[in-house]
């Protein structure tokens, strides 16, 4: 697949990339929500139901990992959900995907830049600075700097991921290790912290935290963005994400034991004025000056790591949606020395700035939280017609997924529910949001698609679907 240079010469994406760096691009985009974001669970329903929701979001993304592996070992072109819609289902629904997966990525990328610049202000106080710090600069910098670093090349920027990533989940290992007794001096305190709080808002309690439950696993699915630039898209695609799945599943629970154990629930439960980075405050309680340097930096590493993926997923979907003129054409252009999607990089910059700047934490993981949720729900349905269209004799795939079509319902059920607890807390948001994908769609029908160029939109080397 071949974009164009900057004087028509004709220049694709590198394939450079091999597991780890795929591991690195979904574990690395999502594991900040295990340093940030995934507290404001606890505050909708408590511990408990934080924990519940941590599970049955686990058991959702479990769905979306096997499901995306199958399809994309198979679909190995940038764009990943967007371009399988426009493969198995067509043009309005691969636009729609296309956007969810921009706006939940750069909804994403904001966030972590919102936790870098907080972190920076912490950083200073700690360091003695009295007065107030503006984390404006900080917040700018970082977008600037990931944003030339994808400029520059995927390989850089992905190793860069892979390093950070693993250093960030290692720190959380060392807390648990040091915090909960097993290497010695146990400070956990789960009986006495959940004593008479155990649901504070009964069962409903539960339904609410399933909306922050997500954001354990948020971002997963972008291992599919890299499957242009893999060497091998059948093995190394399914293997990095099966193994990221894993990874946070293991990451997931093990931040939930320690930060519940340590903070009260109500402080815990509280992201914007309480614990904005949960383990970063459960190593400053622990009273080891080396374990708060330890969080201190993997919540930072953290946030840059998923702030990088996120730049460089929403730039492949906008990249392809580009070259297939979905969107200006000018888009799917690609750097002719450094390989990248340039122009699609460039493009999402101010956006992600005007939302990091602009709009508060809570309402920016809601955005990134929403688009992503509709980006799963297009999933069961892509399954069961690619299955469908091209039974498992007829088409040679990396990876099967079993118990089909057990996953897709599981995981079609499980986003009804998340939908309801959404529109519990932040029905106005989903609303609107949906509303606005409508729009989107009625211009898209009326009057983008006629620049739609039709001779890309089935590039596999295919038989025809079953019954055509």
């Amino acid at each position: 697949m071949d974009g164009m240079g900057p004087h028509g010469t004709k220049v694709g994406l590198l394939r450079v990339l091999g597991p780890a760096h795929v591991w690195a691009l979904g574990v690395g985009i999502v594991l900040v929500g295990e340093y940030m974001g995934w507290n404001f669970a606890v505050g909708k329903g408590g511990a408990y139901a934080a924990l519940i929701a941590c599970w049955f979001a686990g058991i959702l993304y479990t769905c979306v990992a096997m499901i995306d592996s199958e399809v994309t070992s198979t679909v190995a072109s940038a764009g990943g959900q967007y371009t399988q819609a426009k493969h198995i289902i067509g043009p309005l629904m691969a636009f729609n995907v296309g956007l969810y997966l921009v706006f939940a990525y750069t909804m994403l990328e904001a966030a972590n830049a919102i936790t870098a610049g907080y972190l920076f202000s912490v950083v200073a106080s700690m360091a003695g600075y009295q007065a107030p710090l503006d984390q404006r600069p900080f917040i700018i910098l970082v977008i600037m700097f990931l944003a030339w670093l994808n400029y520059r090349g995927v390989l850089a920027t992905l190793t860069f991921n892979l390093v950070i990533t693993a250093f960030a989940f290692i720190a959380i290992l060392v807390l648990f290790l040091a915090t909960s007794g097993i290497a010695g001096g146990g400070i956990m305190q789960h009986a006495a912290l959940f004593e008479g709080h155990e649901l504070p808002y009964g069962w409903i309690g539960i339904l609410a935290a399933m909306h922050f439950g997500l954001w354990y696993y948020l971002g997963i699915e972008g291992t599919t963005q890299a499957a242009e630039e893999v060497r091998s898209p059948a093995r190394a695609l399914p293997f990095g994400t099966l193994a990221g799945i894993m990874t946070l599943l293991i990451a997931a629970t093990l931040t939930w034991y320690v930060s519940s154990g340590v903070l009260p629930w109500e402080y815990l439960g509280d992201g914007v004025n309480g614990s904005v980075a949960p383990l970063f405050d459960t190593a400053r309680l622990s009273g080891s000056t080396a374990l708060v340097w330890l969080l201190g930096f993997g919540t930072l590493f953290a946030t840059l790591a998923s702030a990088n993926g996120c730049i460089n997923d929403a730039s492949r979907a906008w990249f392809a949606m580009g070259r297939d003129k979905y969107l200006p054409g000018w888009f799917g252009a690609v750097h002719p020395k450094y390989r990248t999607p340039y122009r699609s990089i460039v493009f999402l910059v101010p956006i992600a700035l005007i939302f990091a700047l602009g709009a508060p934490l809570d309402q920016v993981i809601t955005f990134s939280i929403l688009s992503g949720l509709l980006g799963y729900t297009f999933m069961p349905l892509n399954i069961i017609l690619f299955r469908r269209k091209w039974p498992l004799h007829s088409i040679k795939r990396g990876y099967e997924h079993p118990f089909h079509p057990v996953p897709a319902i599981t995981l079609l059920t499980l986003c009804g529910v998340t939908f309801f607890a959404v529109f519990l807390g932040y029905g106005t948001q989903l609303v609107a949001m949906i509303g606005f994908y409508i729009v989107v769609s009625l211009w898209f029908h009326f009057w983008r698609y006629r620049f739609v160029n039709r001779g890309a939109q089935f590039t596999m080397p295919w038989p025809k679907p079953l019954g055509y």
